[in-house]
């Protein structure tokens, strides 16, 4: 039975919150103007992903990253490589800690210096943490670099006020120091939010590889003939929905999966190369470098090991392929 009127806060009732905004028809009140103006949070941040008057400024500080980090060890480490996960989101947490924890106390007569020495410790915390957000950022897509870019800014600009407040504190301003902390939290939590469409909505930082290990109890597959496969050239293949990089060297057969963890290129139209000994893949979009032996992370800017599978050659010149699990 349809009901004659509308649910409270259902799509045409008025909820309380709205009756300091009453209008005549046709109409609209100041928050409804001001929502009209900023949209809800999601819909700032689907408009900064098409803000293509950025792109000037990313492609520029892009170049200005690749020519300071080039890649090796320190790029490795920033893009958090030893760790098995992208090194950003938890060095972020240090300074963002540090100042709500600041402005918490606040709140509080008597510690005046405890909250100096966490903003401090908030601003020292950053130069990490943007280095870190910084390379990752660098090898990003077009639309994941323009939020990426606002979260940085809005991370500079909220650095810039705390360190105001520090100023102001050391300067007897206390009153002006506390304001000047809210406001840098507050566009703290904006840049967070940006931060968080990145890495969630967007997919920044997370593995693109297909799951395969979940696949392994189902044994040993038929992939192709290995007289089919070119001698030192990665070629893909299918394996029911997956897709894999496939490389032959003399008898030795070698496959992982095709869509790279970084941000999912396809790797069998990357080049093969050597660290060492062992022969790699480098994916084609950014870089990022595995082992073909086990997926290991070589070089990033991919954090999480590439999905590898077991190989072997049956009598009839069958190869099977087994996810490992």
């Amino acid at each position: 039975m349809t009901p004659s009127r509308p649910l409270p806060f259902s799509r045409g009732a008025r909820s309380p919150r709205d009756a300091d905004d009453s209008t005549e028809p046709g109409h609209a009140g100041p928050r409804q103007r001001l929502r009209g103006l900023l949209g809800r949070p999601v819909e700032v941040a689907e408009r900064i992903e098409h803000a293509s008057a950025l792109d000037d400024a990313a492609a520029g500080l892009t170049r200005v990253v690749h020519k300071a980090l080039r890649r090796g060890g320190t790029a490795n480490v920033l893009h958090g490589v030893p760790l098995g996960q992208p090194a950003h989101p938890p060095l972020v947490r240090v300074p963002i800690g540090c100042w709500a924890s600041a402005t918490l106390l606040d709140l509080l007569p008597g510690t005046a210096k405890a909250s100096g020495a966490l903003i401090a410790a908030g601003i020292a915390g950053t130069v990490p943490a943007a280095a870190a957000g910084l390379a990752d950022w660098s090898a990003l897509h077009r639309e994941q670099q323009r939020v990426g870019l606002v979260h940085a800014a809005s991370g500079a600009t909220a650095t810039a006020l705390f360190s105001a407040s520090l100023l102001a504190r050391a300067a007897g301003r206390h009153r002006s120091g506390k304001l000047l902390s809210l406001g840098g939290l507050t566009v703290a939590g904006a840049g967070g939010y940006l931060g968080g469409h990145l890495a969630f909505r967007l997919g920044a930082g997370a593995s693109h590889a297909e799951p395969v290990a979940h696949l392994a109890p189902l044994g040993w597959h038929d992939l192709c003939r290995v007289r089919d496969l070119p001698d030192g050239k990665p070629v893909r293949k299918t394996l029911g929905y997956l897709s894999l990089l496939v490389l032959r060297q003399g008898t030795e057969v070698r496959a992982l999966a095709d869509h790279c963890a970084h941000l999912g290129g396809p790797l069998h139209q990357g080049r093969i190369s050597t660290e060492g000994d062992e022969v790699c893949v480098v994916c084609p979009w950014h870089g990022s470098t595995f082992l073909m032996t086990d997926g290991t992370v070589v070089h990033g800017p991919a954090t999480a090991r590439q999905p590898a599978f077991d190989t072997q050659i049956s009598p009839s010149g069958m190869v099977q392929v087994k996810p490992r699990g």
